[in-house]
């Protein structure tokens, strides 16, 4: 055995593995949500599930609501159809925060933090008159599944805390926010899309006002892919 050669190979291929592993940047979520979210998108030809109250339908999106009685607000899925965007372009865009900033009016400011392989997003958004702006602190992972043969692009979104990233007078922080979002193509130049979204903006406001400001500056933005170059 020359002296360079390992005396242990076992010990030696356990050791690169272990290495690979730590290599590898954490996971967020587990791999079940992902599913969960793809399951979703293939019955948007059925729609929510009875619990769920469609609210409106606009631009090729059906909005569903369901009320949490014990905070009095809503929490949203969206089913549609995004036409001439390909499921990977608009996962790409979904995930691309710095552009978000080009099209999204109500991003005021958007800050990272990345420590240990984990990223760690901040951002404050614009409310409407008479509501104070809000922030969030959140992660986020993107995971391009394989399902029956179908690729989906999943993302998905989570309040998380951040020594970083401190509450600022002025500005309510958002502590319960999550959000899932899925694209698949619809067989030609588009992509089916899937989304659900709750958020309590807190603060000492009626819960009827919260969910009218919330519906009206976060639901039905548009990607922005037409213009993303």
């Amino acid at each position: 055995m020359s002296r360079g050669g390992s005396a242990n190979p076992a010990a030696a291929s356990a050791s690169t593995s272990a290495r690979a592993r730590s290599e590898q940047p954490p996971r967020n979520f587990p791999n079940e949500q992902f599913l969960a979210v793809c399951r979703e998108l293939t019955r948007s030809s059925e729609g929510a599930d009875p619990s769920w109250q469609l609210l409106t339908q606009s631009m090729g999106f059906n909005i569903y609501r369901r009320k949490d009685e014990k905070s009095g607000l809503y929490e949203y899925k969206i089913y549609g159809t995004l036409e001439n965007c390909s499921p990977d372009l608009c996962a790409d865009v979904y995930m691309d925060l710095h552009y978000r900033i080009k099209w999204d009016e109500f991003l005021k400011e958007l800050h990272e933090d990345t420590r240990d392989g984990r990223t760690v997003i901040h951002w404050e958004v614009k409310f409407p008159f008479p509501l104070t702006n809000r922030d969030y602190v959140f992660i986020h992972e993107r995971q391009d599944m394989e399902v029956d043969g179908q690729k989906i692009y999943v993302i998905l979104a989570k309040s998380a805390n951040s020594s970083k990233f401190p509450e600022k007078s002025g500005i309510v922080r958002v502590k319960n926010y999550r959000q899932s979002v899925a694209f698949q193509s619809d067989g030609k130049k588009g992509s089916r899309v899937f989304m659900n979204y709750f958020d309590d903006p807190g603060g000492k406001l009626p819960s009827w006002l919260v969910n009218w400001a919330t519906k009206v500056s976060r639901m039905l933005k548009p990607l922005g892919s037409q213009q993303y170059q």
